[in-house]
């Protein structure tokens, strides 16, 4: 289970005892070097795996707004984010994990190859041993393997899905799910099964490997909470990346 964090939204503290990754902005979409510092000292005290969250540099858009970038400046602007973390770590003694796009980069590179492979060609030459986290059954999964990347298939039990797997656009009807009533037995039921159903009715076929809190979400520790007790009494164990 991860969680997007390092973004100045104040739930850290509490969300990241709960789940088993973190992903740390890395200074461009949100956080800094004092932020960035301060999570992943959080990260190490709680034995969680720490990975970059690195994004379009759209710090006012806080990253949610698609660029058009040549494979070149995709794969430079990638590289310094995970760069300026890796560094950061490296002075607590932690190594990075994974890797997994924020935002407009993630969603982006979910459906189109040529940023995909830019994206996981950038974090091949950094560290092939890092692990490359993105949407369960997009691009982005497919140009990790072409790269020799392990990937981590990624699913949201908060999020709407269409039926072709992608996830409803925020602020469209049925773009997120509040009601942890809803939320718990649907992650449950997304590992389990492997699919979920979208929004039209449809069943989506979804490897599941690590599950999604959004760390800007209201709540999100609460939820994270929820989720981790409803996936323990399922059977269901929690490990970061392998």
């Amino acid at each position: 289970m991860n969680a997007d964090v390092g973004e100045g939204v104040g739930q850290d503290e509490d969300l990241l005892p709960l789940v088993t990754s973190a992903n740390v902005a890395c200074g461009i979409h949100a956080g800094d070097p004092g932020t960035m510092s301060q999570t992943v000292e959080l990260a190490k005290a709680h034995g969680v795996a720490v990975g970059a969250h690195p994004s379009y540099p759209d710090r006012a858009g806080f990253g949610r707004r698609a660029m058009s970038l040549t494979e070149g400046e995709i794969e430079g602007c990638v590289s310094i984010q995970v760069r300026a973390l890796a560094e950061i770590a490296a002075l607590y003694g932690v190594s990075l994990r994974h890797v997994k796009p924020h935002g407009a980069m993630y969603n982006v590179a979910a459906r189109d190859p040529i940023v995909a492979n830019a994206i996981a060609r950038a974090v091949a030459a950094l560290d092939p041993s890092l692990v490359l986290v993105g949407l369960a059954g997009s691009e982005l999964i497919a140009a990790g393997k072409r790269a020799g990347l392990r990937t981590a298939s990624e699913v949201f039990a908060d999020r709407g899905y269409r039926a072709d797997g992608s996830l409803v656009p925020r602020g469209e009807p049925g773009d997120i799910l509040h009601d942890p009533e809803a939320v718990v037995p649907r992650a449950v039921a997304m590992v389990r099964d492997g699919a979920v159903t979208a929004v039209d009715g449809a069943r989506v076929e979804l490897q599941v490997e690590t599950l999604c809190v959004h760390g800007d979400t209201p709540g999100a520790a609460a939820l994270a909470m929820r989720l981790k007790q409803g996936l323990l009494a399922a059977g269901i164990s929690l490990a970061p990346p392998a």
